[in-house]
């Protein structure tokens, strides 16, 4: 008879560098009770920093294959630990987290935190509020200091991939400030800037960014180029599939602006984009490429099925404020 892990095996498993950490132990770390959760910070003193590393990188990784997990209670514990990589780690571990009691915290390692890892790390689940936010899922006090402290990044003179991203973070609000300050980036002689700015327009949904999008589409610039091409999926541009098949066609293509052209057909759809994914793919011998075009279709085909619900929802509504005039 198989002897039952018991989370105190699983914890001297960790304390012992010897011994690899078994997959099956990576389950028994998930929604631990506040007397496990002790048991676990007592023995984290004790274990040796790669070897945290290794957990917190095994644990993430776990966390995005298993949606039946969650660290949540790791994940918090840790965010004022001394290591900058583990409270990176421990921010992954809150990705999917939606508990505005976060907030605070996040803002001030994105702010104050000594190490740029973990202010980026902290930028993005800041996105993730933010988002919520514009879905009035948390309290309109939350999202306003979350934008209010990306903005002041923006225009501070902190590390320049910091400001970037934060500029692409801040467009999923709806924040009066954000598109002059996306135009200011955009009309930077920086690609680096021009890059982020473009992915800015993606977030932002908004369509008045359509035509500069378009021009970028086949910049000299790689990252400007790849950026306009993810700009044009997010943004649905139906004017820009001709450009993205042109992207396709050209041989000499890296393989991120290949994936990020696909991708972005699968997006946009319509009749020709779904064409050439279904012709390409047909085509391809490349097993990895294969695989990828089946999920663009897939999401091809969702895209469609909600634009159509959308479509059937919106006559719907129609037809009951036909009945309320009458």
């Amino acid at each position: 008879m198989t002897k039952k892990t018991s989370f105190q095996d699983v914890l001297d498993t960790l304390l012992d560098s010897k011994k690899s950490i078994p997959q099956g132990h990576l389950k028994l770390y998930s929604d631990l009770d506040p007397k496990s959760l002790q048991l676990f910070l007592d023995a984290w003193r004790n274990v040796p920093l790669n070897r945290k590393h290794l957990l917190l990188d095994k644990l993430a990784e776990h966390f995005e294959e298993d949606t039946l997990v969650s660290y949540e209670e790791i994940g918090r514990a840790l965010l004022n630990d001394a290591d900058a990589e583990v409270r990176v780690g421990a921010l992954r571990l809150l990705a999917e987290s939606e508990d505005p009691k976060l907030v605070e915290k996040i803002l001030d390692i994105f702010l104050i935190d000594s190490e740029t890892a973990p202010r980026l790390a902290a930028l993005h689940l800041l996105g993730e509020f933010l988002l919520l936010g514009e879905y009035e899922k948390i309290n309109e006090k939350f999202e306003r200091e979350i934008e209010d402290a990306l903005i002041s990044v923006i225009r501070s003179e902190d590390n320049p991939d910091l400001r970037r991203r934060a500029l692409e973070i801040l467009a999923f609000s709806s924040r009066e400030e954000a598109p002059a300050l996306i135009e200011s980036a955009f009309d930077r002689a920086d690609p680096a800037w021009v890059a982020s700015a473009l992915r800015a327009m993606g977030h932002s949904q908004d369509e008045r960014w359509n035509g500069e999008v378009i021009d970028k589409l086949l910049d000299e610039e790689p990252p400007v180029k790849a950026a306009a091409v993810e700009a044009a999926g997010m943004l649905a541009i139906s004017e820009s599939v001709p450009i993205l098949i042109q992207i396709l066609d050209d041989e000499e293509q890296e393989d991120a602006a290949i994936a990020a052209a696909i991708w972005s057909l699968s997006q946009i759809g319509g009749d020709e984009a779904r064409t050439y994914l279904v012709g390409l793919a047909d085509q391809t011998d490349d097993e990895e490429l294969s695989d990828f075009l089946e999920e663009a279709i897939e999401n091809l085909d969702f895209m469609e099925d909600l634009n159509k619900f959308d479509f059937f929802a919106l006559d719907d509504d129609d037809e009951f404020e036909d009945e309320d005039e009458e």
